[in-house]
């Protein structure tokens, strides 16, 4: 482990752990949170639904296999920090193109090592979810509560990383490149809106790979927008922050109910339940990591999950909203999945499209197809 630009976590109980920083040295103010999955780090590195976040891996080594250009989650990372136990800033991979601390050196991503993550992990699991503050050696851990104590988690993450304008991905693109503008459109089988909360490039790859093309487009988009499109359905992405921060895209996805079959994902699941009517609560440390169990309450089925939320939906406030639950946590018996059959509407909170990850959830894609195409969510 290489021993040089000391760092320092100060968390917002005061307590300090010393490491050696790699990637970008600014300080950081974020959320402390942690991911107990063994490989993935580049797709959680580039996933939006981090964005503020300091990331604690558990998993002891990262950085081995480098960074390549294929598998970004985004074009443009949010995340602010990753806590490792060690980082190998020497990958063995034949498809990477730079170490991990380069690409988070380009980004402005601010990494820590030498920090027994496991305990702080432990550390997360009591306190919960908190502010955490990555600063040089410096800085007093008065200083350091000063600064926590006066800085409030932001509200506007999804509105900085979702698109900006419309875009369009179509099957045997790279939706990476096709990001920047709209693409000729050709003949597809089906047509889906896919509202950007802050959504994972997979999730368009997963859709194009079934035929679909993809007009990707702004949270704050207006129904009338969507309605001049004609789509074959709509689907809600995943993305960060509190869904309560968004009531412009609860009020489109209102708009839209029965109008079109409707798949939402992770923040895109919440919303959903919101705009029936529904309420969602902050979890004590969230669910983040590859292998999460959910039963499937409509084939008795249970499937190994990847997640990434800090928010769930009340299931008693479903009570009248005409939304049904059809997956929950088999950890925290926490609402996994709704839906409203006769509205061909339904959303999961964790996340079918991972990769790496658990396989078991691509059929959520194909029932999104099947119910685009005419078919009853009742079957």
């Amino acid at each position: 482990m290489e021993k040089s630009n000391p760092r320092k976590l100060i968390l917002e109980d005061g307590t300090v752990y010393p490491g050696y920083g790699f990637g970008s040295l600014s300080d950081k103010k974020l959320e402390l949170v942690f991911n107990t999955s063994m490989v993935g780090y580049q797709e959680i590195l580039t996933d939006p639904s981090y964005t503020d976040q300091a990331v604690v891996m558990t998993y002891p080594i990262i950085g081995n296999y480098g960074i390549n250009e294929e598998d970004h989650e985004t074009v443009r990372p949010s995340i602010g920090a990753m806590i490792v136990r060690e980082y190998a800033p020497e990958p063995s991979n034949f498809r990477s193109s730079s170490t991990l601390g380069e690409f988070m050196e380009k980004w402005d991503i601010a990494g820590i090592q030498g920090v027994d993550t496991r305990e702080l992990t432990r550390k997360i699991r009591t306190l919960g979810s908190c502010k955490v503050l990555l600063t040089g050696p410096d800085t007093t851990v008065e200083e350091g509560l000063a600064i926590l104590n006066s800085w409030e988690f932001a509200h506007d993450q999804v509105s900085r990383v979702s698109t900006k304008g419309r875009f369009i991905s179509l099957p045997g693109m790279d939706c990476r490149e096709s990001a920047e503008s709209i693409q000729e459109e050709r003949d597809c089988p089906l047509h889906v809106a896919a509202i950007d909360c802050g959504m994972k490039l997979n999730i368009v790859r997963s859709l194009n790979a079934l035929g679909c093309r993809v007009t990707v487009l702004p949270w704050n988009t207006k129904p009338e927008t969507i309605e001049a499109l004609h789509p074959d359905g709509v689907f809600l992405s995943n993305g960060p922050g509190d869904p309560m921060d968004v009531p412009e895209t609860v009020d489109l996805v209102k708009q839209l109910h029965g109008k079109y079959p409707i798949f939402g994902i992770c923040l895109g699941h919440q919303i959903l339940c919101l705009s029936y009517g529904a309420e969602t609560y902050k979890l004590k440390f969230g669910h983040r990591g590859g292998n999460h169990p959910v039963k499937n309450l409509l084939t008795d089925r249970v499937e190994i999950t990847s997640q990434n939320h800090s928010f769930a939906v009340k299931e008693e406030s479903l009570a009248g909203t005409g939304l049904a639950v059809t997956h929950i946590n088999l950890l925290d018996n926490t609402v996994e999945g709704v839906q409203q059959a006769e509205d061909r509407a339904f959303s999961i909170q964790y996340h079918p499209e991972s990769a790496p990850g658990p396989q078991d959830s691509q059929y959520l894609f194909r029932r999104f197809i099947e119910v685009m195409k005419g078919g009853s969510l009742d079957a």
